[in-house]
């Protein structure tokens, strides 16, 4: 045996460099992979004893909790009550037990209301979770302050608000969005006032999400949003405007009206939009002035609004650009007159929209 090796090295230390090379690659991968065969058998053996440990943790604090939950009176908890309580609290002290008990609360809020679930976050002030919550959102670890605002979003905990909007303006967008929620989610629209602050970017998917969260409330009190709408933070500036859209904020079209001016376009072509549903016909005019200064998309935006919004003294105006080079503004163009046509005695008539009806083509060949 022995000499079988030693010719084997032999002719290994032999052999030419390249093979050399493949074989002790070889010899190395396959070592690799069994050490890694060894690890990943010993971390799926732990997360098994992991996975049996945390389902007998959650078993027993889903018994203490219903236990707690009908175990006394309307009025006072009574001592096997505080007795739960004393052994929660004790439990929560270990992180992982702490995550079991949290996620075993979350189960039960969910599937039930009204006073039982009342007296779950309750408990989730006796237990002493919120100190562990609040505590943690000034972590250093941004991961960590993230759970923690979005726990405390969970059981509606609006006593951490003023801790929670100090850190608005988080490096991390992670966070930043959790905040977002929270405060809406708690405080609906006055939950906004953090848009007053915001220095970073409001995206548009986080603004998706706002208006989604909002849109689950009825009845809500809607703040004057001139503050946003004159914003120094454009993304705050966009979100008002979708707001004044949404609900239809008429009492705010002079700042509407002022961000024709606004030094970004997009925001112009915005306000150009918005003016349109919310039917404010001053616009018409105050645009007209100085049109064909603005950009094109500008200009587009601008007859498609007069679709909606021109007037009979605004055919002579409309008339000019029937030959327009842009193509979609030729379009608006032939629509308007479509729909407001002269009569013979010089009166206007306002024909009823179709969707049939006929264009030129000769006036609609792309530019």
């Amino acid at each position: 045996m022995l000499e079988l090796l030693k010719n084997s090295v032999d002719t290994l230390n032999n052999s030419h460099p390249i093979i050399q090379l493949c074989i002790y690659g070889t010899i190395i991968l396959t070592i690799s992979i069994v050490i890694l065969l060894f690890y990943l058998k010993n971390l799926r053996y732990k997360l098994r004893i992991k996975g049996r440990i945390e389902a007998t943790y959650q078993k027993k604090y889903e018994s203490d909790l219903i236990e707690y939950l009908y175990a006394g009176d309307e009025q006072e908890i009574n001592e096997q009550q505080k007795q739960i309580v004393r052994y929660l609290k004790k439990c929560a002290e270990n992180s992982l037990k702490r995550k079991i008990i949290i996620k075993t609360f979350l189960k039960l809020k969910d599937d039930i209301s009204g006073e039982t679930a009342d007296a779950i976050q309750n408990l989730y002030y006796q237990t002493g979770l919120i100190d562990s919550a609040t505590g943690r959102l000034k972590s250093k670890k941004w991961d960590t302050v993230a759970r923690a605002i979005r726990e405390l979003t969970q059981f509606e905990i609006k006593e951490a608000h003023d801790e929670i909007i100090l850190l608005i303006n988080h490096p991390k967008k992670e966070v930043r969005n959790e905040i977002q929620k929270y405060l809406v989610k708690l405080f609906r629209f006055e939950g906004l006032e953090f848009l007053n602050v915001l220095e970073n970017e409001l995206s548009e998917w986080d603004q998706i999400q706002l208006l989604e969260i909002l849109n689950k409330f009825n009845n809500l009190h809607i703040p004057d949003i001139g503050n946003w709408l004159r914003s120094t933070n454009q993304s705050v500036v966009s979100f008002a405007l979708k707001l004044a859209k949404i609900y239809k904020q008429f009492d705010a079209k002079d700042d509407i009206i002022t961000l024709f001016n606004h030094s970004n376009a997009d925001i112009r072509i915005e306000a150009i939009n918005l003016v349109t549903h919310l039917g404010i016909f001053e616009a018409v005019t105050i645009l007209k002035k100085d049109l064909f200064d603005r950009t094109l998309d500008e200009q587009i935006a601008f007859f498609k609004m007069m679709e909606e919004m021109a007037m009979p003294e605004d055919i002579p105006f409309v008339e000019e650009h029937i030959q327009h080079e842009n193509f979609f503004i030729r379009i608006s163009v032939m629509k308007i007159m479509n729909l407001i046509t002269v009569e013979d005695n010089n009166t206007f008539k306002i024909n009823n929209a179709d969707q049939y009806y006929i264009i030129d083509k000769k006036l609609t060949k792309a530019s």
